[in-house]
């Protein structure tokens, strides 16, 4: 394939993981700014369901690039907890029901997928790679895709009864002083 410029031929690997079996994977090849190049990354949509994603690049004309190697993951919990849910035709959803983040994935995530005819919303756990993605539009045999990912809770995981306690006795502290 030859890309225009400023862009690269470029891999993207992605997988669907559940109670830790690939269970969907694709292999897309297409023109991507050197921006996406090199990125690994993994969401935790719930308990047991995993989204894994990897690009690889090459710069030469119909170059091939390598087959991108997914990130590993583990199942060390890490302290943060997210909203896990999703929405069919909306760009929002909310619940109670939380996931427990593990190993690498330190943020929130709202990701909305908009396809023809179609959105898909889901909030989960994802490492802080997503989080640089914002918004990306793709396109490919006659179908545009744009993804919107957008992250909180990437900071100190500290528990809302320390903090509160912290707070107070800083209060208390300058009070007194």
């Amino acid at each position: 394939m030859t890309c225009p410029p400023g862009y690269v031929c470029g891999s993207t690997y992605t997988a669907s993981v559940i109670e830790g079996e690939i269970k969907i994977e694709s292999l897309t090849r297409r023109c991507m700014p050197p921006t996406e190049c090199g990125f690994k990354g993994s969401m935790t949509l719930r308990k047991r369901r995993r989204e894994k994603m990897a690009t690889s690049c090459c710069s030469d004309d119909d170059c091939s690039p390598t087959v991108p190697v997914l990130p590993t993951q583990s199942s060390e919990p890490n302290g943060l907890v997210c909203q896990s849910c999703s929405s069919v035709d909306s760009t929002w959803c909310y619940t109670s029901k939380t996931v427990q983040c593990t190993g690498d994935e330190n943020a929130c995530v709202l990701r909305v997928k908009k396809s023809t005819g179609s959105i898909l919303t889901i909030k989960g756990c994802a490492t802080s790679s997503f989080c640089y993605l914002g918004s990306q539009s793709y396109s490919m045999n006659g179908e545009s895709t744009d993804f919107t990912f957008i992250c909180n809770g990437g900071g100190i995981h500290v528990p809302n009864v320390v903090l509160t306690r912290a707070i107070v006795g800083l209060l208390l502290l300058k009070f007194f002083s």
